[in-house]
């Protein structure tokens, strides 16, 4: 089962009002860059539970899911 685990994203907002997130920082105080986003939707996490808008990331050669709930971020983690 995995958790939400909530962090703090740094992002670029540009006039238009598009946010793209550019690093993650992880409970521990961790940064991760976000090297490319392939996709951004709206949709549930079906591992962690939640919805709102999913960005597809890549992190160090990894895909990772990227949620924006509520004015809130939070990525789904095993527990």
């Amino acid at each position: 089962m995995a958790r939400k685990v909530y962090v703090d994203v740094l992002i670029k907002q540009d006039r238009e009002g598009r946010i793209t997130p550019l690093s993650i920082t992880w409970e521990d105080g961790r940064v991760y860059e976000i090297d490319k986003i392939t996709r951004v939707c709206n949709a549930a996490s079906l591992k962690a539970g939640g919805a709102g808008i999913r960005y597809t990331c890549v992190i160090r050669n990894k895909e990772t899911f990227l949620f924006l709930e509520n004015n809130k971020w939070f990525v789904e983690s095993k527990t």
